[in-house]
């Protein structure tokens, strides 16, 4: 079975979740979206979820705006999402700077490699397109 992501499908998925959240770009200044599709362990969904829940404290402190991590509900079982917003890439590469020191970050990367729920993750940048997040009926 392929569970390749297309940009075409990225865009789409990054654009539904992040309206999902309530939070527009322009209120957070965030041009650009580190979009993490995850493939998971479907037995270890749990351990999926604490691994999320952890960077819930962990990103905003090391100056990522996380607009959030999604679990599979229903159709594929083991896809998983996590967005994060950054002003531009120069942010983004202090933030990964940061998360290299940071103990909790460690600690939750760690955890992932020794438990190996994650089986892949691919990380595409994004913008949105001005006028079209959050859009509401006319």
């Amino acid at each position: 079975m392929d569970t390749s992501l297309t940009r075409r499908d990225a865009i789409r998925t990054a654009t539904v979740l992040a309206a999902w959240t309530g939070v527009s770009a322009k209120e957070t200044n965030m041009t650009v979206t580190c979009f993490i599709r995850y493939q998971i362990d479907p037995f270890q969904r749990d351990a999926f979820k604490q691994y999320a829940e952890n960077w819930g404290r962990i990103i905003p402190r090391c100056g990522g705006h996380l607009v959030g991590y999604f679990l599979p509900y229903e159709g594929s079982n083991d896809i998983g999402w996590g967005l994060i917003g950054f002003d531009s890439l120069a942010a983004y590469e202090r933030y990964r700077q940061r998360l290299r020191t940071d103990p909790e970050a460690r600690e939750n990367f760690a955890m992932a490699q020794s438990k190996r729920f994650i089986l892949r993750e691919e990380r595409t940048f994004l913008e949105v397109v001005d006028g079209t997040l959050n859009k509401q009926p006319a």
